[in-house]
Formats: structure tokens, C-alpha cells, sequence
């Protein structure tokens, strides 16, 4: 045999050593990172367990490549000097790191499968990871077996993996450094010389642990923001009006004669029916630790009856459809018709009714009524600034909700040291005459 062959055979191929070390870098910042998914859900909590997902499921195909790879290509022969216990706990050794670097994923992707929050995989935030297919329509028991057997299955399999990381470990430094005969290291590290103690690949693998464990520690991956939201009707409502932006009502009265007074009396106004134009915006703001949230609903309807010189006869139903509510991050958007937000499955619509209207200012009024929202009915109102220029409306106002009335946060999301009770609405509605 020529010096080159048993140079080949005495190590791995050069896609089983990428595999073998990238995998083992995959792994280690796992560890890392599942360190850091402790505490309350914040955004940058958040973002750590998408990051985990993503890791995780290059481990898993990874994994999958480096089986193949090895089936397909016999690895290097032990030494023959190795005892046969040696050899035994040896090939021990790698088929448990085969169930660890497909299990634990696998268990993992089991637990985000039936999860009580179904929330979407993006790896990396781009590309998008299914569900385990018939994991996800399960209910009641079965999805709970299934989600416990997954949690329970991933604890086991961590604390196999470090048992195993420990052997593997033991055995490569075993016969590195006290079997000059049984070269093992430079199997996954060629050129390391059975042996030798001061070895310069044992430090740069040293240095490679390090560095992943750092990087694991201090990354921070990007915080999914919502997209620009619109001006916040409130400051709209602001801004000083102009002669074509003004509100016009109804024409200025002009004073009346006696003689006309007596010969026409005024004629009382009716209401009028409006219908919501397109551009008409329904949004919502509140905070996630130091992140803003920005979302909009983007189904919704109103039945309008009003007139500002009929405000006893006025009245108004706005209908919001739950599941329409969107942040801009289809991850987070995933939580808000759960049960433990909107519960949009047993309550799908929001529903502001107005029976009462005053009037707060000039162009300026105050609707009253009640918001029925995840099955609990609260008296709510809406200051609103009102324009009409003919056949044509707008209403913009901002009212602020308290999300716990009503049950919007179930669970650990009843706290509000994360996400505050309190949560601005803002509403720009146009309208047309019907």
C-alpha cells in the first residue's frame, strides 16, 4: 500500500471532518442558547428560541448528510491495538451521538408541532420550516401526549448527550496523550500526532469551543419589527386646519327675520346612514419590554347612524374581525387569535357599540357605549375629531384600553411587567353617505 492510500485510510474524508465539526458547533451553541430561553418572554427572549429553532434544524439535516455520507463512504479502521472494550464503547459512542444529533431535534420540532401556541419556524427569519405533518390538527389529550412526549424525550436525550460528550471526550484525550500508538485525534484532526501533549489542534479546538460558547452567549439575534405604522390619529387630530381641510357640518345658519321665523320653523335634522370608505384604518399600539408593538386590524365594518345636530338619535356598531390583527411579524401575529390573547376560535369579532354621543368641542365629540371583546362586555368610549365635506366623512379619535379587563393575556401573559395593561387604539375611519 503507497504511503498516500494509508494516509487516506487512516482518517476521515475531508466532508466527513466539515460535517463532524459543524455539527459538534451546531450542538454546543444549542447548549448555549437553551441556557438563555429562561425568564419572562420579552422580544429578545423571543428571538433567542427562533434562533434555537433555526440551529436545530440545521443540526437535523446535517445530521442526516453525515449519515448518509457515512453509510455511503465506511469510515477509517480503529487502531488495531485498541482493546476490544475499547472498540465496543467506541462504536457505542457514535451510534448514541446519531440518536442524540437526530433526536433532539427531532423531539424538539415534536414540541413546536404541538405546542398550545401554534407559532411558524422561519429558519433564520426567512425561510419557513412546516409543522411535523399530522402533529398539528391534533386536540385535547393527543396533542398533549405528544407534546409531553416530545419534552420529555428532548430532556432525556440532553442529558444523554452529556454523558456521551463526556466519553467521547475521555476516549480522544485517552489515546492522544497516553497511546502513542493508537493514533485517534488525527482520525477528525489530521495531522495531530498520537502522543504529543503540547498538540496545536487540541488548542485550536479548544479556541473553537470557546468561541461558539462566547458567541452563543453574547449574540443577539434581530428583533422582528412591525412595519411603520400609520400616524397615530391623535396627531392627525392635531395639526391646525385649512380652509380646504376644514370641517363643514352643515351650512352657517344665517340669521332669520322675525317674519321668517314664524313662516318657516326650523326643520329638525335626521341621521345619517354612513358607509366605511376604503383607506378607513383601525390600529392598535402597546409595548413588548423596550420594543414598540405597532399592529392594524385589517378586516373590519361599521354600521353608522349619526349626524352632528341629531346626537340623540345617533348611533353606531363597529364589527372587528380578530384574526385580522397583524404587528408585521407573522411569528408574533401567530400568538394573537390563541386562546390566550383574542381566543378568536370561540370569539372571532370585536364589537363597539355607540348608543350615546356628546359633544366635546368644536368638530369634537365623544362616543359611548361598549366594547364586547373575548366574551367580556366593558363600558368603553372614543373622543373623536369629525369632518364632513358633503357626501363624505372622516372620524379620527384615540382611546386607550386596559387588554386585562378582558382578558387579553392568559397565563404568564397576565403580567404586565413585560407588556403593559394599558393599550392605545387609534381610529381613522372614512365614510360616504349611504
Amino acid at each position: 500500500m503507497s504511503a498516500a492510500s494509508r494516509t487516506r485510510s487512516e482518517h476521515y474524508a475531508p466532508i466527513a471532518i466539515l460535517l463532524h465539526w459543524l455539527i459538534a458547533a451546531a450542538i454546543i451553541l444549542q447548549v448555549v442558547l437553551s441556557s438563555r430561553m429562561e425568564g419572562p418572554r420579552s422580544p429578545e427572549l423571543f428571538a433567542v428560541v427562533q434562533l434555537h429553532k433555526s440551529v436545530g434544524v440545521t443540526v437535523l439535516l446535517l445530521s442526516l448528510v453525515r449519515l448518509g455520507w457515512r453509510l455511503a463512504n465506511p469510515p477509517p479502521p480503529l487502531p488495531a491495538t485498541m482493546p476490544r472494550w475499547e472498540r465496543v464503547l467506541a462504536a457505542i459512542t457514535h451510534v448514541g451521538f446519531y440518536a442524540v444529533m437526530i433526536g433532539m431535534p427531532l423531539t424538539g420540532w415534536i414540541m413546536v408541532s404541538t405546542s398550545r401556541i401554534s407559532l411558524p419556524t422561519l429558519l433564520y427569519g426567512v425561510v419557513p420550516w412546516p409543522h411535523i405533518p399530522g402533529l398539528i390538527g391534533l386536540t385535547g389529550d393527543a396533542r398533549h401526549f405528544w407534546h409531553e412526549l416530545g419534552e420529555v424525550g428532548h430532556d432525556v436525550i440532553i442529558k444523554g448527550f452529556y454523558v456521551l460528550l463526556a466519553l467521547h471526550v475521555a476516549g480522544a484525550l485517552k489515546h492522544q496523550l497516553f497511546s502513542r500508538d493508537e493514533p485517534v485525534l488525527s482520525r477528525m484532526a489530521p495531522g495531530a500526532k498520537a502522543g504529543r501533549w503540547l498538540e496545536p489542534r487540541i488548542a485550536i479546538i479548544v479556541a473553537g469551543v470557546v468561541a461558539v460558547i462566547a458567541f452563543g452567549m453574547l449574540v443577539k439575534p434581530p428583533l422582528h419589527v412591525a412595519a411603520p405604522a400609520p400616524k397615530p390619529a391623535a396627531d392627525v387630530a392635531e395639526e391646525p386646519t385649512t380652509p380646504e381641510s376644514a370641517a363643514v357640518a352643515t351650512p352657517a345658519p344665517v340669521a332669520a327675520t322675525p317674519a321668517e321665523e314664524a313662516a318657516e320653523p326650523a326643520t329638525p335634522a335626521e341621521p345619517v346612514r354612513w358607509a366605511v370608505a376604503k383607506g378607513s384604518e383601525i390600529d392598535f399600539a402597546t409595548n413588548w419590554g423596550d420594543t414598540a408593538i405597532q399592529g392594524r386590524f385589517a378586516r373590519f365594518d361599521a354600521d353608522i347612524l349619526f349626524h352632528p345636530d341629531a346626537l340623540d338619535r345617533s348611533k353606531a356598531t363597529v364589527t372587528i374581525d380578530l384574526t385580522s390583527a397583524s404587528t408585521g411579524d407573522a411569528q408574533r401575529d401567530e400568538m394573537l387569535p390563541s386562546s390566550d390573547w383574542f381566543d378568536a376560535g370561540a370569539h372571532p369579532k370585536a364589537v363597539f357599540t355607540a348608543t350615546r354621543f356628546e359633544k366635546s368641542g368644536e368638530d369634537r365629540f365623544v362616543a359611548r357605549g361598549t366594547l364586547s371583546l373575548r366574551g367580556v362586555t366593558k363600558p368603553a368610549s372614543l373622543p373623536f375629531r369629525l369632518q364632513i365635506d358633503g357626501d363624505k366623512a372622516r372620524v379620527r379619535g384615540v382611546t386607550t384600553l386596559d387588554r386585562t379587563a378582558f382578558g387579553v393575556g392568559q397565563g404568564e401573559w397576565t403580567s404586565t411587567d413585560q407588556i403593559p395593561a394599558s393599550v392605545k387604539v387609534s381610529v381613522d375611519l372614512r365614510a360616504t353617505r349611504r
